[in-house]
């Protein structure tokens, strides 16, 4: 068992940043992948970042390669989503996951979820 929470979402205008974390419970964190997902009002909730369980594999959805970085600390059981030159596209609640696999990018395929955090960009 797994428990997750963010943290670290708020209001920012366009070309800001913002880090947001993701700290879990339990002893086996270090053995899940992790990943962030993103749901703005209105739309399906979309992958956005993964990172296997060392953190030596990482994945991004195409819409954030080079603006978004994922990484984590197993030692403090946290995993982080550093974002810049944020765009008010970006604007929705985002979500840390935990799987057993790395790689994959369908939110139903992932077993434990957080509650979200809200990231709002302002243009």
């Amino acid at each position: 068992q797994v428990q997750l929470v963010e943290s670290g979402g708020g209001l920012v205008q366009a070309g800001g940043s913002l880090r947001l974390s993701c700290a879990a419970s339990g002893r086996t964190f270090s053995s899940y992948a992790m990943g962030w997902f993103r749901q703005a009002p209105g739309k399906e909730r979309e992958f956005v970042a993964g990172i296997n369980w060392s953190g030596g594999g990482t994945s991004y959805a195409d819409s954030v390669k080079g603006r978004f970085t994922i990484s984590r600390d197993n030692a403090k059981n946290t995993v982080y989503l550093q974002m810049n030159s944020l765009k008010p596209e970006d604007t929705a609640v985002y979500y840390c996951a935990a799987d057993r696999y790395f790689g994959r990018v369908v939110a139903i395929e992932y077993d434990y979820w957080g509650q979200g955090t809200q990231v709002t960009v302002s243009s």
